[in-house]
């Protein structure tokens, strides 16, 4: 997916946020004069009915076509609106999806450059006694955390169109956008990746991919990082 199309989501969410206030302030102006006339209306047919001195009939209990005339317009522009917010769900639901395209196929590529990794790393190990460098997991952790930008971007568009909104508190537009159940998680939490994250530096370790806040981490490491779970591991292996 070119990434114009998801640079240009706020700016085109922020038009139909706009346009969505536009409506609103139109139809609370139509709302507002049709209840005056409608309370004036109704009080007029009251005194009709009583300078008459005669039971109400269909004919006088009826407001005028200038009443009528508002309240249809007052619906029109309730459609408009809720066709504009479907128009503004389906734009995100659409970058989301081929968010969620891209990412499966990285994903793959990604599995397929572990497993090719990990078998010419143990033909080395087969002739060279050296300790790995560990390279490949820095790769990893660069490769996957490109994978946690992409998503980000995508949440950071949204969140800026909506805050766009939130400038004018008499409207509010709330967007319900499903959540993919296939995204993969990480870290203790078991939740999907945001913010800053860390990698653990042992290639066997079974989590991988941790949240800052999750481990205590403030910022980035220098050097190499092993997550609470392989560290005491990787001290022992040193003592002996």
């Amino acid at each position: 997916m070119p990434s114009a199309d998801l640079e240009s989501l706020p700016n085109i969410l922020q038009k139909k946020y706009a346009l969505l206030r536009d409506l609103d302030k139109s139809l609370q102006g139509i709302q507002h004069q049709n209840e005056q006339r409608c309370e004036q209306e109704i009080e007029e047919i009251k005194c009709r009915i009583k300078t008459a001195n005669t039971l109400p009939d269909a004919s006088v209990i009826k407001f005028s076509d200038e009443a009528l005339d508002e309240q249809k317009h007052s619906v029109r522009i309730a459609d408009e609106k809720v066709a504009l917010a479907v128009q503004a769900y389906d734009l995100v639901d659409a970058h989301i999806q081929q968010l969620d395209q891209y990412l499966k196929k990285f994903d793959e590529e990604l599995r397929r450059e572990r497993e090719n990794n990990a078998a010419s790393g143990q033909q080395t190990a087969s002739t060279d006694s050296t300790p790995k460098s560990g390279k490949a997991s820095e790769g990893g952790r660069g490769r996957k955390k490109s994978n946690n930008s992409h998503r980000t971007r995508l949440a950071a568009a949204t969140e800026a169109a909506v805050a766009t909104s939130s400038a004018d508190p008499s409207t509010t537009v709330e967007l319900d956008i499903p959540v993919d159940p296939n995204e993969p998680t990480y870290c203790y939490c078991n939740e999907v990746s945001y913010g800053d994250m860390v990698a653990c530096d042992n290639p066997d370790c079974k989590i991988e991919w941790f949240h800052f806040a999750c481990v205590n981490v403030k910022e980035q490491p220098k050097g190499k990082w092993y997550c609470p779970d392989c560290a005491p591991a990787r001290g022992r292996r040193k003592a002996k």
